[in-house]
């Protein structure tokens, strides 16, 4: 009895043995969840610029929230099928004697990568910076486009 309680293991026999299953499983997603496939531990919090990536048939779309920055703070590279922004976050301090309640906004340098799944036409990007949204419209290669064909 004390093993039972001590392992978390059924304590009467009708259990079922799917529910024990089930159970192993969600203690493994769980385990597997705090890791991201290469031993290390999964990067969930800090994270910046939350990047949203999209795609129509003639480009991808990546959009990033920046707010408070300006394109002066930004750099923008790509290379084979990566994009990469980085650049500068600057808050402005408080005033000396300020108590903080709540800090959850960081300064300092920053960096993301993101793969685009397909081959792009690097002379063609265009970034613009609107109300702390970062769009930047990166044409796919012409051999990614889909070839209409005609029927005759």
């Amino acid at each position: 009895m004390m093993t039972r309680s001590l392992f978390n293991l059924p304590a009467s026999p009708w259990r079922s043995h799917f529910e024990e299953l089930n159970r192993m499983r969600r203690q493994l997603d769980a385990m597997f969840d705090r890791y991201d496939g290469r031993g290390q531990p999964a990067a969930t919090a800090g994270v910046f610029p939350l990047v949203n990536l999209t795609e129509d048939t003639d480009a991808y779309y990546l959009r990033a929230e920046l707010p408070g920055m300006t394109s002066d703070d930004l750099s923008i590279e790509s290379t084979d099928n990566n994009i990469a922004i980085s650049g500068e976050r600057k808050i402005p301090d408080a005033a000396q004697n300020a108590r903080y309640h709540r800090r959850e906004r960081e300064a300092g340098r920053f960096s993301r990568i993101v793969s685009v799944p397909g081959r792009i036409n690097r002379d063609k990007i265009d970034a613009r910076l609107t109300d702390g949204i970062l769009t930047v419209v990166v044409p796919k290669a012409e051999e990614e486009k889909p070839r209409k064909i005609s029927i005759k």
